[in-house]
């Protein structure tokens, strides 16, 4: 799964292809839906992520993020992708895989979130295996790690069925809607991740 060149207008075949779902990093054409969808998510999306800027969700800003993620990409440290429905295109939400690590870890982290119109339809799951298959074959990452808040069961059960395993409690992890909290700390090796029948064996760079 070869990855794509950030911030690209043009039409591009996705990094990630999965059933129902067709995985890319963010475009600047992406703007106008990104901005609808977190708009009509705020209040559902806001108690799980840290707090909004005032201009989080202009055009500016949103060019800024994805010439961000250019470099993070380039640099080797983040790669970030939005969940496209493969039926009628539309933009259900977001997974980045971030924080990675070389040499002797070969590790990352993964954070997502989707729309509030989009909730508990499976997509989300879709997403986590085709990142992982991505992470674990053409990044050849060894370890995956995931956290969530502990109120957040929704997100405890998406990493469960998916095989992430929970390793600890985490105080004051991650600075969330303006507040320090803990969280549930979930990780996933790649030599015990259970693939889908949809996805072929991993490629190792």
């Amino acid at each position: 799964m070869a990855l794509l060149r950030l911030g690209a207008d043009k039409d591009v075949e996705p990094s990630v292809v999965g059933p129902n779902l067709q995985l890319r990093a963010p475009a600047l054409k992406d703007w106008q839906p990104w901005a609808e969808l977190r708009t009509a998510s705020r209040d559902f999306l806001t108690a799980w992520e840290p707090t909004w800027a005032e201009n989080s969700l202009t055009r500016t800003s949103f060019r800024r993020r994805v010439r961000r993620q250019l470099r993070d990409a380039t640099n080797d440290i983040a790669y970030p992708f939005f969940l496209f429905r493969r039926t009628d295109g539309a933009l259900l939400g977001g997974i980045t895989v971030t924080n990675v690590q070389r040499g002797v870890a070969q590790s990352a982290s993964i954070g997502y979130w989707i729309g509030k119109p989009h909730v508990r339809r499976g997509y989300m799951g879709e997403a986590l295996h085709g990142v992982l298959a991505h992470a674990f074959g053409s990044l050849g990452l060894h370890r995956i790690e995931a956290a969530c808040m502990p109120a957040n069961m929704a997100s405890q059960k998406l990493l469960e069925s998916v095989g992430f395993r929970l390793q600890g409690y985490a105080r004051e992890y991650l600075r969330i809607n303006g507040r320090w909290e803990d969280h549930l700390v979930y990780d996933i090796l790649a030599d015990s991740w259970n693939r889908p029948d949809w996805i072929g064996p991993p490629k190792r760079v």
